[in-house]
């Protein structure tokens, strides 16, 4: 593989110092780890849901700057977490490139499926001005965040949102993305390429606008095999990094090829993110081991553990805490926090991780 750069650690001004989330990414030591949860604006907050109900289209409520601003806030208003990340879906990507994309009620997301070469060869390019209400989400958001909040936007990876692209809806083994992928290896790679320009033109714009942090999420990373694992997984996220970091050195990553498992260390020699996302199935006492010091660890909760509360998820909460003691961590989940969570279950965790307990 190519396009490998090293993780920077960035000279900072004095006042991003205040930030801890940052601090950790900039590999300097906080008194207890930084926390944020991915889906932590969500179904489970009353007041999304009551915002939710004012647009019936998905979408449509991720390009409406005003609601997608105060989304993104609300969990910062009620828990005081360490960094905002920025509403959106992964799939605003395809949908500026000019594929047919909606929400169906209940159903989850619906895609133009991509069939052939033909299909992926008339993919527009990328359109800037369709994803002009994310960037004015982030100008709203970065004026309103309290002063020691740091702000995070994202994308999904390639192999991820082309695994949405060919299937046209999200599936248990994304076993259409993989066929076409056999069958077809030069079109999907042409899909790839694709999505690899389009998302480093997407997060540099992201940063641009006034994100702090971006996170790449590979939420179907685990299903590949060996080879496959390192064409359409890794080399893409090296590529975008690489892209990324070309025109914003400084640039600070966080990747999440969720189900990684044992591919982690080799992933991250060749990605080279600031932070690694890891999943519920990672041990810590493992990735304690094998992760390279210098790269920050983040996660890895199960969201169900939190959605249970009591003796079980302290038990588990310090389970985390311990095994990364002596190294850079951020607290999180190891996927997204489930809809029936309740709210006092999310404010023991705040606690107990700022305890350090």
């Amino acid at each position: 593989m190519d396009c490998f750069v090293t993780a920077p650690r960035p000279s900072l001004e004095k006042t991003e110092k205040t930030k801890p989330f940052l601090s950790v990414l900039d590999g300097r030591k906080t008194a207890t780890p930084p926390i944020w949860l991915m889906r932590q604006a969500g179904r489970y907050l009353p007041e999304y849901r009551e915002l939710r109900a004012k647009s019936t289209n998905f979408l449509d409520f991720c390009y409406s700057p005003a609601l997608a601003a105060e989304v993104t806030l609300q969990p910062i208003r009620r828990f005081g977490f360490d960094a905002a990340i920025l509403f959106s879906d992964i799939l605003v990507i395809p949908d500026a490139l000019g594929q047919d994309v909606r929400f169906e009620a209940g159903e989850g997301p619906r895609l133009n499926p991509l069939t052939t070469a033909a299909d992926i060869e008339d993919l527009a390019e990328l359109s800037l001005d369709r994803l002009a209400p994310v960037f004015e989400t982030i100008d709203r958001v970065k004026g309103a965040l309290p002063a020691q909040t740091a702000f995070i936007g994202f994308c999904g990876a390639p192999w991820t949102v082309a695994s949405y692209m060919i299937a046209g809806r999200g599936t248990p083994d994304q076993a259409p993305a993989r066929l076409f992928a056999y069958r077809e290896p030069d079109a999907f790679q042409i899909l790839i390429d694709k999505l690899v320009e389009a998302s480093i033109v997407y997060l540099k714009a992201q940063i641009k606008a006034g994100v702090e942090v971006v996170q790449i999420f590979d939420s179907w990373a685990g299903v590949l095999p060996t080879a496959e694992f390192e064409r359409w997984c890794a080399l893409p996220i090296a590529q975008i990094i690489a892209g990324v970091r070309k025109d914003h050195p400084d640039a600070r990553i966080i990747a999440f090829p969720r189900g990684a498992t044992t591919h982690l260390p080799q992933f991250i020699a060749h990605t080279h993110p600031n932070a690694i996302g890891l999943d519920t199935a990672v041990d810590p006492a493992w990735a304690a081991q094998e992760i390279p010091r210098e790269t920050v660890i983040q996660g890895h909760l199960d969201p169900l553990v939190l959605l249970a509360g009591g003796k079980a998820q302290s038990a588990a909460v310090a389970r985390i805490l311990s095994a990364y003691r002596e190294r850079g961590q951020i607290f999180n989940l190891g996927h997204g926090i489930l809809p029936e969570t309740p709210i006092a279950h999310v404010e023991a965790l705040i606690e107990q991780v700022r305890s350090g307990a």
